[in-house]
Order: structure tokens, then C-alpha cells, then sequence
């Protein structure tokens, strides 16, 4: 019996080793848990890290649409009103300048006229139909117009 309470004991501490080894890797499991977590905490906008990050990565992308800082630098200066309707027309524009072999293109609505990349599906500058008086337009290869 008391062979039997040695053997237990050295079973024991030798578990006990392999117990706390097991608990210090549990330790550092948590602490990268708790890492990984901070990535998904929510910043003080409500937003989560992964809707951040897919914002910042397509800053400029609208109903399929991207626009590059220069066109929302002139959008904004230029006051156009880019509602949905003007959107759904350049999307359109976008896939009949695809289908015709257009690169780089001016598309000319109703109510404004923009230089757009067909490949990046973007748009590039933009100006009130009315602004396009006397202008030159270079390096396009298509002209579209839409009512």
C-alpha cells in the first residue's frame, strides 16, 4: 500500500509538470486570444476592424463604380449632383464602353461630362455639361453620349 502512494505521488509530480506546462501554454493562449480580439474591437465610431479595413481598402467605390480623388475633388468643387439615376447611367456607360473596346473615355450626361478608365471602372475627372464649352479633351480613344 504505501509502494502504491509512492508511485501515486510520483505519478502526481510528474503530472503536475506536465499540468503546469499545460497551464502556462493555456496562459499564452489566452494572452493571444486577447491580441486577437483587440483586432476585432470595435473603435469608438461603432465600426468593426474589418469593416475599417474593407473601407480604407475601396475608399472610392460606389454602386461598382470607383472614383479617384481628383473626380471627388472636382465633384465637390464643381457642385454636380451625382444621384443614383447619373450613377446607374455611367455603369451602363461602363459596360457598352467595355463591350466597344473603349481604354480611356469621355462619357457626356445630361448633366455633366466625365473623362473615365474603363478597365478600372473609374472615374477619372469630371465637370458641369455646361463647363465643357471650348475645352480640349485628350488622351481619350471613345466618346459616349447618354440622354
Amino acid at each position: 500500500m504505501t509502494e502504491n502512494k509512492i508511485n501515486s505521488a510520483a505519478y502526481l509530480v510528474s503530472r503536475g509538470g506536465e499540468e503546469s506546462s499545460a497551464a502556462t501554454k493555456a496562459e499564452k493562449l489566452d494572452k493571444n486570444n486577447a491580441a486577437v480580439a483587440s483586432h476585432h474591437a470595435t473603435p469608438e465610431n461603432g465600426m468593426a476592424f474589418e469593416e475599417v479595413l474593407a473601407k480604407k481598402l475601396q475608399p472610392n467605390h460606389a454602386y461598382g463604380i470607383k472614383l479617384s480623388q481628383h473626380a471627388q475633388k472636382r465633384i465637390a468643387e464643381r457642385q454636380l449632383d451625382l444621384d443614383a439615376q447619373e450613377f446607374f447611367k455611367l455603369r451602363q456607360a461602363f459596360d457598352t464602353l467595355k463591350n466597344k473596346g473603349g481604354k480611356d473615355s469621355l462619357v457626356v450626361t445630361p448633366k455633366a461630362a466625365y473623362i473615365v478608365d474603363v478597365d478600372q471602372r473609374s472615374i477619372v475627372t469630371a465637370m458641369d455639361k455646361n463647363d465643357m464649352q471650348e475645352n480640349v479633351f485628350t488622351k481619350i480613344d471613345s466618346t459616349l453620349f447618354i440622354n
